[in-house]
């Protein structure tokens, strides 16, 4: 796996300060003083921690993604906020150099040889199809969700945030939580304060909310309560 941060909104901490400030001020942006550093990254931790997260949607980060699953990529999309190019199965050919696939470490550990086998038989089958015709967008049914898959994310700073609760999580899958382990290390590359902010949720809570919790966050009782009332806003 493979992750670089193709591009991402110049001055990031400026353009979310200037946000923050344009709600509350009678100036326009382009009439706003400079300030330090520290004083943007105050009022940028002041507001978020009031609720207020829209301000975070005008920074954006842009990542190239390669060498992970499909299983990986089906549950990335899910992720509606964002925006996706995916290298096409339908499109792309794979030649005998080309096709890979991802082997989890519990299946590599006793199974490794039986995948292995299979993955060679199911790529095989899968150039004898391609060879005798068949079009490739059809032959790609054969592949699994261990091939391998490139793909570029484009997600602003809310969504990335919220995208990094969920995935963050001890209990994610581990390919997509080694994913967002390495794009957050890309952030760190361009703001360290950004960064801080990519957290599981259990973090940004306090407390873990999730009925089977990993164990990190002490179970919270009165959030089970909050959370049963919440539901019942969903009751008909």
């Amino acid at each position: 796996m493979k992750v670089c941060l193709l591009s991402n909104t110049p001055d990031p901490i400026k353009v979310i300060y200037l946000a923050c400030r344009t709600c509350y001020s009678k100036l326009a942006p382009s009439e706003m003083q400079e300030v330090t550093d520290e004083k943007m990254v105050s009022l940028i931790k002041n507001t978020i921690l009031s609720g207020h997260h829209s301000v975070l949607e005008h920074a954006s980060f842009s990542f190239s993604v390669e060498g992970v699953s499909r299983a990986l990529t089906h549950q990335l999309v899910r992720h509606r906020l964002a925006s996706y190019a995916q290298q096409s199965q339908r499109y792309v050919e794979y030649k005998e150099d080309t096709l890979d696939f991802v082997m989890p470490k519990t299946i590599a550990k006793n199974y490794k040889d039986k995948f292995d086998a299979l993955m060679k038989e199911i790529f095989k089958t899968y150039r004898e199809l391609v060879e005798d015709g068949v079009p490739a967008e059809d032959a790609r049914y054969l592949l699994p969700n261990a091939s391998t898959t490139n793909i570029i994310v484009t997600m602003n700073f809310r969504e990335l945030m919220q995208f990094s609760k969920i995935r963050l999580c001890y209990r994610a899958q581990w390919e997509i939580l080694e994913m967002v382990k390495k794009m957050k290390d890309e952030v760190t590359t361009v703001s360290q304060f950004l960064a801080n902010g990519l957290q599981p949720k259990c973090q940004h809570l306090g407390y873990c909310d999730e009925t089977k919790p990993c164990g990190c966050y002490k179970f919270s009782t009165s959030a089970l309560e909050v959370k049963s009332e919440r539901n019942k806003l969903w009751d008909m």
